[in-house]
Order: structure tokens, then sequence, then C-alpha cells
């Protein structure tokens, strides 16, 4: 169950935590891989890591918030590869601040990549798995655009309407087999989060009925469940990977 063999997948924001696992699950299931995102030598790393193990994998470098890059990017692994099975927009980045105080820079910067990237991204794909008439989408989101967060409106905002996109797009191409789906994070486990006081990791634990943040793996393996043809009959979901934290 769950094989990727002779699927092909493209991922953006791979070169660390949530993308980096979410590749090399990706390769460990039989699917070969583009490594998308902004930094080549994080990239190399991650390639590195797939061909130690077997994998195939290319290395794009490629900033999800400029049209022209994702084009090429695009191009470049259809080249490689010659189709395009698996889309995975994982791509983000945050600028947080109280909305009150918030700069025209911030909250642009942060829908650009988060929102409007995973767009172009999609556009791209959209070509190819028609083509096809089969293809799997797959968005990142967050807990936060579920249940909002103080401090993160533009994050919130871009996360959030990463949901709506996932839907209207799940809802335009099923009729060609192509799924749309998206995955909400809770807690994860990041370098970001080893930063945090002691004292801050437990009171936010403390709000996950499961007692723990999540791993990137914990992420990569809905990832792959989705990407499955296990998955062909789910379409416009929203998957919580956030342990409880969040329920509906």
């Amino acid at each position: 169950m769950f094989s990727l063999k002779d699927k092909v997948a493209l991922v953006t924001g791979a070169s660390q935590g949530i993308g980096r696992a979410t590749v090399l699950a990706l390769a460990a299931a039989g699917a070969r891989v583009t490594l998308a995102a902004r930094n080549a030598e994080k990239l190399a790393g991650v390639a590195a890591e797939i061909a130690a193990a077997g994998g195939e994998s290319l290395a794009v470098t490629m900033d999800v918030a400029d049209a022209e890059q994702v084009k090429a990017g695009f191009k470049q692994s259809l080249e490689q590869f010659g189709r395009l099975d698996i889309l995975v927009n994982n791509a983000a980045l945050t600028r947080d601040g109280l909305a009150v105080r918030m700069k025209p820079d911030d909250w642009d910067a942060v829908l650009r990549t988060n929102l409007t990237g995973a767009m172009l991204c999609i556009q791209q794909a959209l070509p190819t798995m028609t083509r096809q008439r089969s293809g799997r989408i797959i968005n990142i989101t967050s807990v936060v655009a579920e249940m909002g967060n103080a401090g993160q409106a533009n994050y919130v905002a871009a996360k959030a309407g990463l949901i709506g996109l996932t839907k209207a797009i799940a809802t335009e191409y099923a009729s060609r087999s192509i799924t749309v789906n998206a995955i909400a994070p809770g807690f994860i486990a990041t370098a970001m989060t080893d930063g945090l006081a002691r004292n801050v990791k437990d009171q936010m634990a403390a709000r996950i009925p499961l007692g723990r943040f999540g791993t990137d793996s914990d992420v990569a393996a809905a990832v792959v469940f989705l990407a499955s043809d296990e998955a062909a009959y789910i379409t416009g979901h929203v998957l919580d990977v956030n342990g409880g934290m969040y329920m509906r």
C-alpha cells in the first residue's frame, strides 16, 4: 500500500523541516522527486540523502514568490522526468507582528509566498496533470488557519486562503481525476521551535491533547497517504495533523 513507484513529485520548501521530511518520505515510497527551495546548498544536502538511500531527485533553486523562477523550475523538472504526478506546496515564511503595527511589506511578503506562490505552482502543474488526466496537489496549511492566532494576521490569512484555494481547485479539476487536498499541521518540532524556552514549549504542549509536539515525519506520512492511489476518492479535504489541538 501507498507505493509511489513510477510517480514524479515536486515539493516546494524542500530544503528543511517538513519539506525535507516530505521529500525523503516520497522518495522512500518510490517517487522521483524535484526539490525546490531558495537555498541551493541545503537542497544539495537533501538530494545527497536521497541518493544515498537509492532514490532519484533533482534540486531546483526556486523562489515561489517569483513567477519566472516558478516557470523555470517546473520546466527543469519536466525536462528531467517527463511528467508530474504530485505537487506539494510547502514553501512558507513568517513575518509576525500585531495587526495594528503590521507593515504593508510584511503583509505582502507573507501573502505572496504562502498563498500566491502556491497558486503560481498550481498553474504550472495543472496543464501536465490535465493531459495525464491524473494528479495529486497537496497544500500545507496550518492549524492557525482554522483557529486563528494573535500576532500572525498575515500568516493566518494566507494559510486560510490556501484552504479556500484547495477547495476551489478541487472542484474545478475533479473531472480530470486530479485531487486537491490540504494538510493542517499543529505544533511541529522544527528548528524554529527548538529555540523556544522550555516553559514556553511546556505551555504549548499543554494545549495538545496528545501531550506532545508533532514531528515533521508525522506530516510527511500524511503527504504520502494523500499522494497515493489509496487516497483517490479524497479531494477538497483538510487533513488535521495536530494531536487533537483543534477538532472540528
